[in-house]
């Protein structure tokens, strides 16, 4: 199971929000570079970055510093950059792929722009993430703060269709709580998409990391974690040996 530890960015600051709600917003750094790289150093190879300012809207400020931000995040020596946020045209994809990044998320398009979403896809492939955000089986765009009337299950079932093979799920009713997962809500994901997922939302112990490890890399491709990180409920080093063992449970089976 890959291990994605989530850099959040607004105006160039390491944040995490609580239900994606920007009034509730807690400032870890302000030096994202600093803390990738101190990721970096711990072994991860997978750092996940979101532009929350592009999200939101923003104004040209907040974008200008997190795209400086995501740009150095890249440069980080030994890691991969999984990106996005705000990503709705040809020209944001290719300004993240110039940054260098490894994967690119695209979420609200998804439902609002399907034909651009398909076409990125035809064009990027791989590179393209697609990334799902649901309270309630009912999907959430535009930074979450917006529904929209499709079912979690109606989009993610469109996914395969539309070229994607990776897909980042958040249950945004968990996200930034620490209350725990919902391994069987993966695992319905997955299925209904046909192709893995990485887990995002709610993460709080280890125990989490181990159940969402022991069901499989068909299953779970990887997950996220966040505030429990930033907030000592365990260490990367403790989170990435629980991911390598699990990788190591599932190669032996």
């Amino acid at each position: 199971m890959i291990l994605f530890p989530a850099i959040d960015l607004v105006d160039g600051q390491v944040v995490r929000l609580r239900r994606g709600e920007r009034s509730q917003m807690d400032v870890y750094s302000h030096d994202p570079v600093a803390v990738a790289e101190d990721f970096a150093a711990c072994g991860v190879s997978w750092i996940h970055v979101v532009d929350l300012s592009a999200a939101f809207g923003e104004d040209e400020g907040a974008l200008r510093r997190n795209a400086a931000a995501i740009r150095a995040i890249c440069q980080v020596d030994g890691i991969r950059v999984d990106t996005g946020g705000g990503v709705r045209d040809m020209a944001a994809i290719e300004r993240l792929v110039d940054a260098g990044a490894s994967r690119i998320a695209i979420g609200t398009a998804l439902v609002r722009d399907p034909a651009f979403a398909q076409e990125a896809a035809r064009a990027y492939g791989q590179l393209l993430v697609a990334d799902v955000a649901a309270r309630e089986g009912q999907v959430r765009v535009n930074g979450w703060r917006e529904g929209e009337a499709i079912s979690l299950d109606e989009l993610v079932g469109r996914l395969a269709s539309m070229g994607y093979r990776h897909l980042v799920f958040t249950d945004v009713s968990r996200d930034g709580m620490q209350t725990g997962i919902d391994v069987d809500a993966y695992r319905h994901v997955a299925a209904t998409a046909g192709f893995p997922v990485v887990a995002s939302g709610g993460i709080a112990t280890l125990n989490d990391l181990r159940a969402l490890a022991s069901v499989g890399a068909d299953v779970i491709e990887g997950a996220i974690t966040g505030r429990a990180l930033y907030e000592g409920a365990f260490t990367l080093e403790e989170a990435l040996d629980v991911a390598r063992a699990g990788e190591a449970n599932h190669g032996e089976r």
